[in-house]
Formats: structure tokens, sequence, C-alpha cells
């Protein structure tokens, strides 16, 4: 009997430890990836729950490109272009640097000050998993920001959407080039706020003043050649541009400052500051605040 009984126990026991061992298999912690993507879900619902930051956000250039529609209404003087479809393009690549490098680079800097990113960095979370949760709450929000001001250009201010398909694949390699690059870049300079109550400052002017400069509220060939070549040094420039290209006949390449759309050129700076701007992120981010150390 207690050798049956001890025999049962150790078999039963061998058959909980042989369960337990594959139940800690698969109950092994997800990878960065699967984190990145439940983390993508909480950021979009935090960012959902802020109706202010939602309005303001989606709002932006829905309400510029209806005071550019409605005080320039004859459009771009001599060439038959409405002025919804002259300025659609600044309107989409503002929105993509709004959602992506003004959203990031204040929030990250607000998480910082705030200390959640050390609580975060305590965690056994990869550090991959944070930031690829904010790649995806700026890609949902990108995408749905850009859709709301396509929908309303084109049922309220005549704005005329690309028909062809080449058309639309160069809008979505460079929708995807600039987020990326707009993206990173705001990662990088989250790290220069010394709080999170200057951050809204130390990001926002810099993003005004690229808007000037980089043909969003004024056409280029109305902007001097000195401005234009500091605008070329940062991606704005080049997404309007490379948009234009989707949203303009081709008779206005002519108005661009090198006379044409100049795609490889687009594609080539804004790889670069996706390169360039992951380096930037490694070098300068930060889990703590300056005066913690």
């Amino acid at each position: 009997m207690s050798t049956e009984t001890g025999t049962g126990k150790t078999t039963g026991t061998r058959t909980r430890a042989g369960t337990g061992t594959g139940t800690g298999g698969a109950g092994a912690l997800p990878g960065a990836w699967s984190l990145g993507v439940s983390r993508g879900v909480l950021e979009i619902r935090q960012f959902v729950r802020q109706r202010d930051a939602v309005i303001f956000t989606f709002a932006f250039p829905i309400v510029f490109l209806a005071l550019f529609a409605s005080i320039f209404s004859e459009g771009m003087e001599g060439t038959g272009v409405t002025a919804s479809q002259m300025y659609a393009a600044g309107m989409v690549a503002a929105g993509i640097m709004s959602t992506s490098f003004q959203s990031l680079g204040i929030s990250i800097a607000v998480e910082r000050d705030e200390k959640v990113l050390r609580r975060l960095r305590g965690t056994p979370m990869p550090p991959a998993a944070y930031f690829l949760g904010k790649v995806w709450m700026v890609l949902a929000t990108g995408l749905a920001e850009t859709a709301i001001l396509l929908l309303v250009g084109s049922t309220l201010f005549d704005l005329d959407l690309p028909t062809s398909a080449s058309k639309w694949l160069t809008f979505a390699w460079i929708f995807v080039l600039g987020l990326a690059g707009c993206a990173l870049l705001g990662i990088a300079i989250s790290s220069l706020p010394k709080s999170g109550k200057s951050a809204s400052s130390v990001v926002v002017l810099p993003f005004l003043i690229l808007q000037f400069v980089s043909g969003v509220f004024i056409p280029v060939h109305q902007i001097p050649d000195w401005l234009l070549n500091i605008g070329a040094l940062f991606p704005l420039k080049w997404m309007c541009q490379g948009l234009r290209g989707v949203f303009l006949p081709e008779s206005a390449a002519v108005l661009e400052q090198a006379g044409g759309w100049e795609y490889g050129r687009v594609a080539l700076v804004l790889g670069a500051w996706v390169v360039g701007g992951l380096v930037l992120c490694l070098m300068t981010f930060k889990w703590k605040n300056r005066r913690d150390g």
C-alpha cells in the first residue's frame, strides 16, 4: 500500500512537474513585438480618452485647409489649380509631422518628467516594446488624420484626389518614410526639454517655423531660396514637395525650386532622416530627467 501510494505520489509529482515545465514554456514572457502591439493598443486608448488632444490634432489641418480654400478662393493664378488643391499637400505633410514629431516630442518629455519612463524601465518589458507602442499610436493617428482631411477636402472644398495607382503608391511611400523620420526626430527632441512643462515651447516653435519655410503655408515659388535651403535640411519640406507631385498637375512642377518633383531626392532625404533619426535616438534618449541623474 505504502509503496503504491508512494509510487503514486512520485508519479503524480513527476506528472505535475512535467506539466509545470510545459506550462512554464507556454507561459514564457512575450517578445518585444507582441508587447509592442499591446503597448500600441494602450497608447491609442490613452490618446482617444484625451478628447481635447484628439480634437486639436485632427482639426488642425482641416481648419487651415478651410481657411486657405476660403481666403484664396481663386487658387493659383494662371494655372487653374484651386486653393484646396494647392494647399492639400502641405496640410497632409504638416498633419503627419504633427501626429509624429510634435506628439511624441511633447508626450515623451511629459512621461519622463512624471517618471513614467523610469517606472517602465524597471519592468521586464523590453525597451523596444515601448517605442513600438509609440510607433503604432503614431501610425494609427496619422492614418486617421490624413483620411479625415482628404474626406473633408474632397467633399467640402472640391479637392481632387489622385486617380492613378502610381500616384497613390507615391503617396504611400512618402507617408511611411515621412512618418517614420518625423517620429524618430520627435523621440530624439523629447530629451531636449528640461521639464514636461517646457516641452510644448521647445517642440512647437521649430515645427511652426518649419511650416513657413517648407511650403506648408506659403507657396514655394514665393519663398526666398535661402529660406527654402534651410527648410531642405528637414523632412517637412521634402514631404510637401513629394505630395505636391501627387495632388498637383505636372504643369505645376515648374514652380518648384528645382523645376520638378525630384522623387528620387525626396526618397533619399526622407530615408536619410529615418537612419539619422534612429542614430539621434540612440545617442540622446534618456529614461530619466537630467536632475534625476
